[in-house]
């Protein structure tokens, strides 16, 4: 029996506000891939981004343009071939995944060598605001293993101070989301060595980051929105020392994990980041995310609902995924 694609639009509202440099949004707006072959069917859910030139409208339209050839049984390799890396090829991927998965019995983790994937420590996130109301929520969450500060404006340092002060003993991930410029990122890196920050995310805006090779790295810098898919890596070696592997970015898990193993072939770290999405855009994710040096998949966590069945969330731990979420 021919395969049939759907896909669906989610709007899972977000538990107050997520704000980063670039703006502000109060709920996940996410796209489903459903694919089906008559018996099963395989799932995927991506996150359009505007600062990738993405929307609901276009990257449903991607989605849909290629129902012919995923009827005809376009694989996941010849996938890759057909679409660009991005949303639509992620939500796409992913659903090939879980579909295979489900035909065969075997599981995705088996497939990729984990007899026992484990759960893994997630940083949570606290959104860009005034230093006082950074500290207020870093207090809230003090307890937590990891915390990712959202940075990026002229005045981090005193954002910076605040949350170190008001979670102490949690260990600090700062992003700025391209928000830093040339005459301000040394002391923002300096004023995040000296309070203890472990890495910092995406400093200075994609293609204005040459800077980075010339300066002293008093900690891990790491490439988010420099680094998409495997071919962007070779030219950020000397620059950056860790990168963020999204799935929305790369285009799926089958492009995540060849950027994984060329990204650790040329000494990067590894993080494993999400979009704000629910459990099955983590799903995958958490696969990926095995080994990681650091792990950010906290999406469902700033959800004010997830979808279901979900991801296990307990303290600072994510669990692998169920069969019946995905894979």
């Amino acid at each position: 029996m021919p395969r049939h694609l759907e896909t669906t639009i989610a709007r899972f509202p977000i538990a107050g506000e997520f704000r980063i440099s670039r703006g502000s949004k109060t709920s996940a707006d996410v796209i489903i891939c459903t694919i089906h072959d008559g018996e099963f069917q395989g799932r995927g859910e991506c996150v359009p981004y505007k600062r990738y030139g993405e929307t609901l409208d276009s990257v449903e339209a991607e989605i849909t343009g290629l129902s012919e050839t995923i009827a005809s049984g376009m694989n996941r390799e010849e996938l890759q071939d057909r679409l660009h890396a991005g949303a639509a090829r992620n939500a796409i991927d992913c659903a090939l995944w879980d579909l295979e998965a489900k035909i065969s019995g075997i599981s995705v983790a088996e497939r990729l060598g984990l007899k026992l994937p484990k759960s893994l420590t997630t940083a949570y996130t606290i959104s860009l605001d005034q230093p006082d109301k950074m500290a207020a929520q870093a207090a809230s969450y003090a307890h937590r293993a990891l915390l990712k500060i959202k940075m990026g404006t002229e005045d981090d340092e005193s954002r910076i101070r605040a949350v170190r002060a008001a979670a102490p003993n949690a260990a600090l991930v700062l992003d700025a989301n391209e928000g830093w410029t040339e005459a301000n990122i040394a002391h923002h890196l300096g004023v995040s060595a000296e309070c203890g920050v472990a890495l910092v995310e995406q400093p200075l805006p994609a293609g204005k980051d040459n800077i980075l090779a010339h300066i002293d790295h008093p900690l891990l810098i790491c490439a988010d929105e420099s680094a998409h898919i495997t071919a962007d890596l070779s030219v950020l070696v000397g620059k950056y020392d860790a990168i963020n592997i999204k799935l929305d970015k790369a285009g799926g898990l089958t492009e995540a994990l060849r950027m994984k193993t060329e990204a650790e072939r040329l000494g990067f770290r590894i993080m494993a980041g999400c979009m704000v999405g629910s459990s099955l855009a983590m799903a995958p994710a958490v696969l990926l995310a095995q080994d990681a040096a650091f792990v950010d998949l906290d999406g469902p966590l700033l959800l004010a609902e997830d979808c279901t069945p979900s991801l296990r969330y307990e303290a600072s731990l994510v669990y692998p995924p169920e069969r019946a979420l995905w894979g």
